[in-house]
């Protein structure tokens, strides 16, 4: 019996850190790179995995964030002592942030699940039972399947965030015979994929920071963002001299490195795009040629933006209109060395979406799609899939049931695969359009990353059944009826990735800790237990990949040895003269798009005004640190000592309104909840709004670490939904602060 609210065994620092590997001796040794004269072992033709004394460097990925950085894993004594970043990784550079250096105290954190549970308890209460693999699969085979027959297979609900297994996650998906798929993605960045599908028929744009000149920057803090790799791209560009203009109401450790730091007001940077795009279309600045051949609308946007003047952007944002006209013009002057960045965790107020349509407009002006000579964003997506194959499965069975989230009969224009996952929470409450019976839940954590926490807990009350798959008792585990354990990423096999030119591979650095198994593993027994094997047809893990690798001919052995492989590629065809297409209805960019008036909204990029908080109230903003990933990362010791928690940043004019002082316990309260934190007061945050570090709060006692460290924004956050990209509004949220 694992009863979690004795918290048996609690492990200190010190002994978790013995038990690591990490001696004195140990960490100087594996500092930097290769030691000098030990000769790495790494995969042989018998098994990559070291012998008892040996030591190892075992490449592999990082699996800290979703950027999955190349590295090596220095083993000694069976053990992970070290990680390094791999220096053939486009996505590492030879380097790891904190959080990849930390990836090893996951595989070893003493709160890991390393063995099936099933519940014994009430919901939440904490009582578990350890069970045998066998037993506990058959179990949630058994309680799906009565779902199914019952009520039919769209009354189960699967949900994961994206990661390499989500191939197989979605033939169990799809094959079971259910619509609904919930992702992370319109807690994100729904806004921005569906915008620049709308208007440049791809999801994101990469970006190249080569040859730009001059970058705006709109709320995205990419100094402490997961993408390290283009982190450091923006860096050079700006050591390089690239003006960077960053506009966000918090002065970000992005902001600090910028050029112009813009504290917009929350939700108006809607206003700022537009009265760019009117003084460089008015002003015929842009690249007339590009405009001409390439896109559909440009044309109009002297007419349809007429209205958008730097004045009229001036009463909105607060930005004086000099300060606009002067930034459209020398963004302008660049040309295609210019880049308005797309940003990423764009969901923050309903009207993302037309600013990110308003973003893509300003970048087709300037013509910087990389197809030109020294161009700033890369549309041409030929590249993905590398040629790799996949294990033979029959087609999906027919659906016709609704999906729960209303995606396409509510929100038409949302992809399938990106759904809005706070309204598929709500049909779990209301019933309609019909009652959800259980859910299938994978490497997510709903309890924290959706807003109002408080309504998720209640849809977890709603349901027969609830199944995790998760290498922690994360707060959604902690609600669940079995919780499956995954090996971490540093003990099994994923699915390969393709990155760049090359085939990366995410292989066991040591094997699997307790009982742990990989997601491929995971999803064929549950697969075959109800009558889905043939969407499996793989013998294990190794034969997965080798069947990936088989039509391109690429040796399993060389990939192991050296964590990658190189594309084959036959002759380079370069087109005689630049001719770019777009995947859209035109094939050309459309910033006017007949897509969007035929679903009845405006064709163009069109102001929306958010709405405001009261004179009493602030925003409340959230956004990244580069200590921690989201909510999956505090229990980790490390990087739980280096940040546990910031408290709410307040501006001093206001604390000072409400006789707060900077440490002083204070109460923040929403129409959907209420916390009490520190207050940290600071220069670095406008008058009208507060921030608070999204992740912490966690209600499970089985996360010892991170149990009831901090508050969660989750407690805060009101639903709000955008209702073309079904964006949840992450900033519409407003508050009052009071001292506590």
């Amino acid at each position: 019996m694992i009863d979690y609210n004795k918290n048996p065994n609690l492990v200190t620092r010190r002994n978790f850190l013995k038990m690591a590997g990490l001696t004195a001796a140990g960490v100087a040794a594996g500092r930097v790179g290769l030691i000098s004269g030990v000769q790495p072992v790494l995969a042989q033709s018998n098994g990559h995995l070291p012998g008892p004394m040996a030591d190892a460097y075992v490449p592999g990925m990082c699996e800290m964030c979703v950027w999955r950085c190349g590295l090596f894993a220095k083993v000694k004594n069976g053990r992970i002592v070290k990680l390094d970043g791999h220096p053939e990784s486009d996505h590492s550079l030879g380097k790891l942030c904190a959080r990849g250096q930390s990836g090893f105290q996951n595989t070893y954190d003493p709160d890991r699940v390393l063995y099936p549970l099933i519940r014994v308890g009430e919901r939440g209460g904490g009582r578990f039972r350890r069970a045998s693999w066998d037993e506990a699969l058959d179990l949630v085979a058994e309680k799906m399947q009565g779902i199914k027959d019952q009520y039919g297979p769209e009354a189960m609900i699967f949900s994961s965030t994206h990661n390499l297994s989500q191939v197989q996650f979605e033939n169990l998906l799809n094959g079971f015979g259910s619509p609904n798929y919930g992702t992370q993605r319109s807690l994100c960045f729904n806004a921005m994929v569906t915008a620049f599908l709308l208007t440049y028929g791809v999801e994101e744009p990469a970006r190249n920071y080569k040859f730009a000149e001059y970058i705006i920057l709109t709320g995205r803090n990419l100094m402490e963002a997961i993408s390290t790799s283009e982190t450091y791209h923006l860096s050079d560009a700006i050591a390089r001299g690239a003006k960077l203009v960053v506009l966000d109401p918090r002065f970000t450790k992005t902001a600090a490195k910028a050029d112009e730091w813009i504290p917009i007001k929350p939700g108006t940077d809607l206003a700022f795009h537009l009265a760019l795009i009117n003084v460089i279309s008015t002003e015929r600045l842009g690249d007339c040629d590009f405009v001409e051949q390439f896109t559909v609308g440009c044309q109009d946007l002297p007419t349809v933006t007429a209205e958008y003047t730097p004045e009229w952007a001036e009463k909105i944002t607060g930005v004086p209109a000099d300060t606009i006209r002067r930034i459209a013009r020398e963004f302008a002057s660049h040309g295609h060395r210019s880049m308005a960045h797309p940003g990423w965790r764009t969901s923050n107020f309903v009207n993302s979406f037309q600013t990110e349509r308003a973003i893509a407009t300003l970048n087709a002006l300037v013509g910087n799609v990389l197809n030109q000579e020294e161009g700033c964003l890369i549309t041409d997506t030929a590249g993905e899939g590398a040629g790799l194959g996949k294990p033979p499965q029959p087609a999906y069975p027919r659906v016709s049931a609704l999906r729960l989230d209303g995606v396409p009969w509510k929100y038409p224009l949302v992809p399938l695969k990106l759904g809005v996952f706070q309204d598929m929470r709500d049909a779990i409450l209301t019933g309609d359009p019909y009652q959800a019976h259980g859910w299938f839940i994978s490497r997510q954590n709903p309890a924290q990353s959706l807003p109002d926490r408080g309504k998720t807990i209640e849809a977890f009350k709603k349901l027969d059944f609830i199944v995790t798959v998760d290498i922690i008792m994360n707060d959604t585990a902690w609600f669940s009826d079995v919780a499956l354990p995954e090996a971490s990423y540093l003990e099994r096999y994923d699915p390969l990735n393709v990155v760049g030119d090359k085939i990366w591979l995410r292989q066991p650095a040591i094997e699997p800790l307790g009982e742990a198994k990989s997601a491929l593993w995971i999803y064929k027994q549950l697969g075959e237990r109800l009558g889905l094997g043939d969407y499996f047809q793989y013998a294990d893990e190794e034969d997965y990949i080798r069947q990936q690798l088989a039509p391109l001919g690429l040796s399993f052995d060389e990939l192991k040895q050296r964590g990658y492989v190189e594309i084959p590629h036959g002759p380079e065809l370069r087109p005689a003269e630049f001719n770019p297409t777009f995947n859209t209805p035109s094939g050309k960019i459309e910033v006017y798009s007949e897509t969007l008036a035929n679903a009845g909204f405006s064709g163009y990029p069109t102001w929306e005004a958010p709405p405001e908080p009261g004179p009493s109230e602030f925003y409340l903003l959230t956004g990244k640190v580069a200590q921690h990933t989201q909510m999956g990362t505090q229990n980790n010791p490390y990087l739980h000592q280096v940040f546990n928690n910031t408290g709410l940043w307040i501006n001093p004019e206001a604390a000072k309104e409400r006789g707060i002082h900077n440490g002083d316990m204070v109460r923040v309260t929403s129409s959907v909840g209420s916390v009490e934190i520190d207050a940290y007061v600071t220069e670095a945050i406008r008058p009208d709004c507060v921030y608070l570090t999204p992740g912490f709060g966690h209600m499970s006692k089985g996360l010892r670490q991170a149990y009831n460290q901090g508050v969660s924004d989750s407690d805060l956050h009101v639903s709000f939904t955008d209702p073309i990209s079904g964006g949840q509004a992450l900033s519409q949220t407003f508050v009052t602060i009071e001292k506590a």
